[in-house]
């Protein structure tokens, strides 16, 4: 079993920040990326951020210069710090871990989700 819990989501105003936080726990042997997604209302899943194991980063073309990936190897933790927050930003996000399980099976797990709304 692995859990995922994610935190720091609420609404915030535009030009605001917020921190993402998402903590991973259980039968974890290893991790090899985290990343964070997104979906509004009506739209697809789609790609914020990820991390490798290395700490190399990907972005997605909306957030690049706003958003920041990084992650805690030993506690298991990666974070999202959000900065010049639009309204477009508004979205469920998701903390998605790629990792291999104590039986050494690689495995794909996602988070509930936390809101984020970005509003006046």
């Amino acid at each position: 079993q692995v859990q995922l819990v994610e935190s720091g989501g609420g609404l915030v105003q535009p030009g605001g920040s917020l921190r993402l936080s998402c903590a991973a726990s259980g039968r974890i042997f290893s991790i090899y990326a985290m990343g964070w997604y997104r979906q509004a209302p009506g739209k697809q899943r789609e790609l914020v951020a990820t991390i490798s194991s290395g700490g190399s980063t990907n972005y997605a073309d909306s957030v690049k210069g706003r958003f920041t990936i990084s992650r805690d190897n030993a506690k298991n933790t990666m974070y999202l710090q959000m900065n010049s927050l639009k309204p477009e930003d508004t979205a469920v996000y998701y903390c998605n871990l790629a990792y291999t399980d104590s039986d050494y099976v690689r495995r794909n797990y996602w988070g509930q989700g936390t809101q984020v709304t970005v509003s006046s």
